[in-house]
């Protein structure tokens, strides 16, 4: 059996409060992890990560 990894980057703005960071990046992760299911889950697939004022944040990416 061959590995895969899940990569998900996220940048945020250094000069943003840390509560804004917390709460945007939990955000993130609540809303993508629940959408995963609706992914094919194989090596190549890639989809970009907006904010809550949708904007291009970053992307996760399914690699070995």
């Amino acid at each position: 059996m061959e590995a895969m990894r899940f990569h998900l980057e996220v940048e945020w703005d250094e000069t943003a409060a840390p509560e804004t960071t917390h709460r945007e990046l939990s955000r993130i992760l609540r809303y993508w992890a629940g959408g995963l299911r609706h992914c094919e889950l194989t090596p190549g697939e890639t989809q970009k990560i907006y904010d809550s004022e949708y904007n291009e944040v970053g992307s996760w990416t399914i690699g070995h």
